[in-house]
């Protein structure tokens, strides 16, 4: 009989939000909850689990856990969860256990505790499956797994192609990101990644499809009338790390980033202002926070503008959200309009 202790980490927002974390923990009662990775953490708010947070990737997370840990995943589809479990794997020391949802397995990566994966198979009725771990792509390519032709594929949260097979194959050459196979490039996209800088490719976070398909409801305004404004310009995975109690709005910048920002404020109470330009792909639902206004640029883009509105903010403690918003409408009202008013 298992007696030790486990800790899960859990990741992405489909195991919460398809009752996967909820019936994981009541079979296995494991003494802490972790959630690794953005989205996770925004369904894991939903969920009422006493979960704790790790703004980092589950390896990360592993590493620097002492005693009995099981990963706790549902991929997209079962191929893309197993690639998932491969990645992570590879990048730990030790072996792993991974609890793939999708399909009912436990994975048993790189000579993993067994002890531990048997006790989860007896709970859960998930079948074992004992496997070694890949090297990895390497920091010049990445294999993206469990694609639907026609999705948009991202890269740090911004999409930059296009699926046109099951499997999307990028690679860097010279410093730019470039196609392989199974994916059609999109040059708004590169462009943004390109300025921001794109990490190695093994580090960098990939994935098809949306995000999150679950709207938020009953939502509230949390955040402080009045505080500090946050810029957030086409780097949505930095939201929670952006949200601080001081906080009481976010100017968000790109139609993409807009939507996430805007679905994680909308479950973390943060209204924000987005600049978009009509070019969404549609990565996740639409929810926003009391207080929020999205707007779509009338002339020039939405980079352009939003940068001329993130310069006007001011870096005070004490600013009036609904009054900054008005004048940002008022200031701006020859090159923006409004598509959501949600004062």
């Amino acid at each position: 009989m298992y007696s030790r202790s486990l800790t899960c980490i859990f990741h992405g927002p489909a195991v919460f939000d398809e009752g996967d974390a909820d019936r994981i923990t009541h079979l296995l009662n494991p003494v802490n909850l972790v959630v690794a990775g953005v989205m996770g953490r925004t369904a894991a708010a939903q969920s009422g689990l006493p979960v704790t947070y790790a703004n980092t990737p589950p390896s990360l997370v592993m590493n620097r856990i002492e005693g009995d840990v099981a990963l706790v995943n549902r991929g997209k589809t079962p191929v893309s969860g197993r690639r998932f479990g491969d990645i992570v794997a590879s990048r730990i020391s030790g072996g792993l256990v991974h609890i793939e949802c999708s399909d009912g397995i436990c994975y048993l990566w790189n000579d993993g505790d067994r002890e531990l994966a048997d006790f989860i198979s007896d709970r859960t009725g998930y079948r074992i499956i004992e496997l070694q771990s890949t090297q990895g792509d390497g920091q010049e390519i990445r294999l993206i797994c469990g694609c639907l032709p026609g999705e948009p594929v991202m890269v740090e949260g911004i999409t930059i192609g296009y699926a046109t097979a099951e499997e999307a194959v990028i690679s860097v050459v010279d410093g730019r990101l470039v196609p392989i196979r199974g994916i059609t490039l999109k040059p708004h996209g590169i462009e943004k990644l390109q300025a921001l800088g794109c990490p190695p490719l093994d580090r960098a976070w990939c994935k098809s499809g949306m995000v999150r398909s679950i709207v938020p409801h009953n939502l509230v305004r949390l955040a402080p009338r009045c505080g500090r404004v946050a810029v957030i310009d086409h780097t949505a995975i930095d939201t929670y790390r952006i949200i601080t109690p001081e906080i009481c709005g976010i100017i968000t910048i790109g139609d993409d980033t807009t939507a996430v920002c805007g679905h994680i404020g909308a479950v973390a109470g943060v209204p924000i202002f987005g600049i978009t330009d009509g070019d969404a792909d549609g990565i996740i639902p639409e929810a926003y926070a009391p207080g929020s206004v999205i707007t779509i640029v009338t002339s020039g883009t939405d980079d352009l503008i939003g940068r001329e509105i993130a310069a006007s903010v001011p870096d005070q403690d004490d600013i009036s959200w609904d009054t900054f918003v008005s004048s940002l409408l008022h200031q701006f009202s020859d090159c923006i309009r409004v598509v959501r008013d949600n004062r």
